[in-house]
């Protein structure tokens, strides 16, 4: 069995995500979501939380698993017994940094491939970072995520909202 992981912090999924996914599912036998813990970034949503948002997300998705991860992308994929690190494309900016994180891991770890996907047009323009923007100021994020990840997203910062107005 051909398998994939797909790594990222997933904060919170996007339909981009997923269509990678989807596309990225074509391409293997299975593909497990790979949901990084140790990152740089500062999420919104736990490790718990992200992981719960997959689930829903891929419940109808044969194949897919959700598991997190610490440590190199490339161990991981080992761990899994994958063959590839599959990874979505955006723009130009993107291509930069994951030809040189491909290069990296092939070198760590020749016998793991690192296959692009390039996002189709209609979600070439989202992150998770503008739409946590967006859900921030209480725009409508319906066509970047699925409801339920729309609901908790609204609600996170319902919460934010009312917790800064209790200080003023």
């Amino acid at each position: 069995m051909r398998t994939a992981i797909y790594p990222g912090t997933f904060d919170p999924v996007t339909n981009g995500h997923l269509d990678i996914l989807i596309r990225g599912k074509e391409l293997f036998d299975g593909v497990t979501i790979a949901i990084a813990a140790d990152s740089n970034k500062a999420p919104l949503f736990t490790l718990g939380e992200r992981m719960e948002l997959l689930l829903e997300s891929t419940k109808d998705m044969p194949n897919v698993s959700v598991r997190v991860f610490e440590g190199l992308t490339v161990e991981f994929a080992r761990q899994c017994g994958a063959v590839a690190i599959l990874r979505g494309l955006r723009a130009l900016s993107d291509f930069e940094y994951e030809f040189q994180l491909a290069l990296m891991n092939k070198k760590i770890a020749p016998d793991i491939e690192t296959v692009f996907l390039m996002t189709q047009s209609e979600f070439s323009f989202i992150s998770s970072s503008a739409i946590k923007l967006t859900a921030s100021l209480h725009a409508s994020i319906s066509d970047f995520v699925p409801p339920h990840v729309e609901k908790a997203l609204m609600s996170k910062f319902s919460g934010i909202r009312s917790d800064s107005n209790d200080q003023e």
